[in-house]
Parts: structure tokens; C-alpha cells; sequence
């Protein structure tokens, strides 16, 4: 798979924004993406040196809305913590 197919979208919560003053960067990848792939891959689209990779299955809730209830989907979450090092992840900079 190419990187862009590994890593699909970063994650812009509180809890994930916390973690860039220690270089952990949190994003949406592919189910089917190791550990090994998503740190490949974050190293060929930004440029970084990668430390260590955590990975987390997220589960799709049950949500109701009337009479009508379904899932959301799940999806596979990544925290990706860089070399010290290394240089930070450009997009994430304006944000703090």
C-alpha cells in the first residue's frame, strides 16, 4: 500500500493535542495497516524520524435516532511518537 493509503486523516482533539508538546501525533489509518507500515509511512509523508508506534481498534457505537438505531463505523486509530531528535510534523504546528 502507498503511505497515502496507510495514514488517512489526522485526529484534531483535545486529548490528541495534549500529546504534541512530547512529539505523539494521533491519526486515522487504514485497518489493515501494522505498526510497521503506519511508522514507514509517516516518515515517507513528513519527513520524520519515528520512535514508536501505538495502535488502537475503535469500536463502532450504537446510535439511535427515533425509532431508527445503527452503528457508527470503527475505525483504526494510531499514535505515532517521534525521535526526540527529530523535526515535528509541520501541520500540527499552527494548532498549539
Amino acid at each position: 500500500m502507498a503511505a497515502q493509503d496507510i495514514i488517512l486523516r489526522p485526529i484534531v482533539t483535545e486529548k490528541s493535542m495534549t500529546g504534541i508538546a512530547n512529539k505523539k501525533y494521533t491519526f486515522e489509518v487504514a485497518k489493515t495497516a501494522t505498526k510497521i507500515d503506519v511508522a514507514r509511512a509517516a516518515e515517507e509523508l513528513f519527513g520524520v524520524k519515528v520512535a514508536k508506534v501505538n495502535t488502537v481498534h475503535m469500536r463502532g457505537h450504537l446510535r439511535r435516532q427515533g425509532s431508527n438505531e445503527g452503528y457508527t463505523r470503527s475505525w483504526k486509530k494510531a499514535v505515532v511518537t517521534l525521535k526526540p531528535d527529530s523535526k515535528t510534523i509541520e501541520f500540527f504546528d499552527g494548532m498549539m
